[in-house]
């Protein structure tokens, strides 16, 4: 008959579930279990980014998603499940990280990052983690990290090959300062016909495999646990995973002098606020008030008053992010031919829509927007919103 083991205390903590972990000389638990990290992109590479944050112990998770899980997202993604096809990614990941370590908050988030995500989130962050296939989110994350002043670690897979780099811009290189002009043109071209390839873009199939999403992400997460540890990092270079040949190497990058994404915000004026609620009318007052009588309201992404048809000289009055236009509303209901999108980035008093709120014309919830005068800005961040956004990771 087997006896009941009765463990002692010490020998309870020596067992502990991150007991190994803190065999470590600098492992420091509680810093993990405090973490606030972000994870873009559920699919391959963010499925090995949750799952080994959950192993890890680290107690604070935002994962962004687009996407909804296909059938063959179950090769390569270890969260999801037969049955789970249909749902949103980030959804199910963050469920399924739960049931790896229940004490880890997760808080999902489905839509775009390049349109539909306030600066806020990145403000909250203490890393950001990518795992993305395109160059405009990269883009977008890129800028949104410099102005929130955040460390990101961007993964990125390809057959049997990866790349992991680490990008701080207020110290070195940024992602932008590694694009050629080739990216940027590539970049461009998908940017200048947005209303009329969205549609193929969200749907682009790159090639990968689970092996070497391990790989990749495995070492974002390792330069993750150093950077929230104080440890030095490949901050300005990128490991490169050649798993062909099984070889690897790091890469420097060089910090270009007129990249423009590296200054963070400020000053920030956190407004007790939310954008679903603030009218325009409301902001610019108060930007002018802070900058003076001439200021103009500066937003982050293309936003739209109207989609014009040049053929029937129509143009259609339309307040949204450009980012929610799809192609059919971009094509004319009269001759169906593609209609041109009238974009603004600014916002001086002249428009008509000042009674509109920042949300209904298209700014994200949490967002930070700027005001700015001359070369004086000022950044006012919708601070009401932080509850929305985070879900069950707002403090208690």
């Amino acid at each position: 008959m087997s006896e009941v083991l009765k463990l002692t205390e010490a020998e309870a903590q020596r067992d502990g579930r991150f007991s190994r972990l803190e065999l470590i000389e600098w492992w420091d638990q509680p810093r993990l279990a405090s973490a606030r990290v972000v994870v873009i992109g559920a699919g391959a590479l963010g499925n090995e980014l949750l799952k080994n944050l959950a192993l890890l112990g680290v107690g604070n998770v935002f994962v962004a998603d687009l996407d909804r899980i296909e059938n063959s997202n179950l090769s390569r993604s270890v969260l999801y499940r037969a049955a789970d096809c249909g749902r949103r990614k980030a959804e199910v990941a963050a469920e399924r990280t739960r049931e790896i370590y229940p004490e880890m908050k997760t808080q999902p988030f489905h839509g775009n990052v390049v349109y539909d995500l306030g600066l806020g989130i990145y403000r909250w962050a203490d890393v950001i983690l990518g795992g993305l296939d395109n160059r405009e989110a990269r883009v977008a994350i890129n800028r949104a990290a410099a102005r929130a002043g955040r460390v990101w670690i961007d993964g990125a897979i390809e057959r049997l090959d990866g790349i992991a780099r680490v990008f701080d811009p207020a110290l070195g290189p940024c992602y932008e300062c590694t694009m050629s002009d080739v990216d940027w043109k590539m970049l461009e071209a998908r940017r200048s016909c947005a209303l009329l390839t969205r549609d193929e873009m969200e749907q682009g199939k790159v090639p990968t495999t689970p092996t070497t999403a391990s790989v990749v992400a495995g070492i974002q997460i390792q330069e993750a646990i150093k950077l929230l540890h104080g440890l030095p990092t490949l901050s300005g270079q990128g490991f490169v995973f050649d798993g062909l040949h099984h070889q690897s190497y790091t890469v420097t990058y060089s910090r270009l002098a007129d990249c423009p994404s590296h200054d963070p915000d400020d000053p920030v004026v956190a407004l007790p606020w939310k954008t679903t609620d603030t009218k325009v009318a409301a902001l610019l007052e108060r930007v002018r008030a802070d900058l003076g009588a001439d200021a103009v309201i500066e937003v982050n992404n293309d936003l739209l008053s109207g989609l014009e048809c040049s053929h029937c000289r129509v143009t259609e009055p339309l307040l949204a992010s450009l980012g929610k236009v799809t192609e059919a509303q971009g094509r004319c209901p009269q001759c169906g031919e593609h209609r041109t999108p009238q974009v603004y980035h600014t916002i001086n008093g002249s428009e008509t829509f000042l009674d509109r709120t920042l949300s209904e014309i298209g700014v994200p919830l949490w967002d930070v927007v700027p005001g700015r005068r001359g070369v004086k800005q000022i950044f006012y961040e919708f601070a009401a919103d932080a509850s929305t956004v985070l879900g069950s990771l707002t403090p208690r």
